[in-house]
């Protein structure tokens, strides 16, 4: 498997304010996108899996840590699984790209933080491509 993948963007400024942008960021898969805005840095969100959906996440102001687990087995995964640590920083664009197999979590390191994630599954579709596990099955560094 060649995920997780990180995308490398890339930024300008100019007396007219910054530019991020992400020349190589094929974007024909994507339908849907939302942003996270976690209400505070002590809150992990996870870990929630997809057998086959596929994410993209970007942080477009302030940090996150991202963790991810590959799964064993959807129905009662290993608990000895160690994660993938990730960090996302809005001053380093770039977007950690996700195949379906993995379990994610992550928690904001500054106020203000926002994830952007897009998708290429349907909410619909997702939903029923959705697992859910204990914020405490895994230990991740955050």
């Amino acid at each position: 498997m060649i995920f997780p993948k990180l995308i490398e963007g890339a930024n300008f400024s100019d007396e007219r304010g910054g530019l991020n942008f992400f020349n190589t960021f094929d974007m024909t898969e994507i339908i849907r996108m939302y942003e996270i805005s976690p209400s505070d840095l002590r809150t992990v969100r996870g870990w929630q899996a997809h057998q086959n959906e596929k994410k993209w996440f970007y942080c477009n102001s302030g940090s996150f840590v991202v963790n991810l687990i590959e799964i064993d087995n959807f129905e009662i995964p290993s608990r000895s699984i160690v994660p993938k640590r990730f960090e996302l920083d809005s001053k380093k664009p770039r977007i950690l790209e996700i195949s379906g197999g993995y379990a994610t979590g992550f928690r904001a390191n500054e106020e203000n933080s926002k994830l952007i994630v897009f998708s290429n599954f349907s909410l619909e579709a997702s939903k029923e491509d959705d697992f859910r596990y204990d914020v405490d099955q895994w230990s991740a560094e955050w």
